[in-house]
């Protein structure tokens, strides 16, 4: 039988949980391969494990990139709140001027280019920030390749199951095991 290295990770719900492989805590992560033939539960906490399984290389650089993806997208956002934040002020400064006296125009002007000016200000920080995200990936089903030893166990636990299935058919046919002596004395 030939079993691929190659297992997808997959979540159960919580009610299906069973015994990890490994450690036997309750789990509701499996992994199992492409064609269905094999699968067993197993703690996220394995997965990270570099001497149990190594993650796909386009898989990991996905997951990369989608990490850099949601840094980036906080950082436009605190970007945002910091300049929503000094426009408040601004405007608030601005309306005590006005109550404590009369405003000339040129104090107006120098007013809206200063706006202007962080407006661009806010639009440039935001548009270098994005230009150095990449395009965004779709993350898929995770993909492992289990350790030579741990792919070897799974291997040599389908052989055992198939050679005890084998052995029971043998024993519950009644031809396999031989006739009974005829009584010549």
């Amino acid at each position: 039988m030939a079993l691929t290295n190659i297992w997808h990770h997959r979540r159960v719900a919580e009610t299906q949980t069973r015994a990890c492989w490994i450690c036997y805590k309750p789990s509701s992560s499996v992994l199992i391969t492409p064609d269905s033939k094999d699968f067993f539960y197993i703690c996220p906490g394995h997965l990270k494990d570099r001497g149990f399984c190594t993650p796909d290389a386009d898989e990991a650089a996905a997951i990369e990139e989608k990490k850099k993806k949601e840094e980036l997208d906080k950082e436009i956002e605190k970007v945002k709140k910091e300049y929503e934040e000094r426009q408040r002020l601004k405007q608030e400064k601005r309306k005590k001027k006005e109550k404590e006296k009369g405003k000339d125009k040129q104090e107006k002007k120098d007013e809206e280019e200063e706006d202007k000016k962080d407006e661009k200000e806010k639009e440039d920080k935001i548009k270098s920030l994005s230009e150095k995200s990449e395009s965004q990936t779709e993350v898929g089903p995770r993909i492992y390749t289990l350790h030579k030893n741990f792919y070897q166990m799974r291997i040599k636990r389908i052989r055992d199951a198939e050679a005890a299935k084998r052995n029971r058919e043998r024993i519950s046919n009644p031809a396999t095991f031989p006739s009974v002596p005829s009584g010549d004395p």
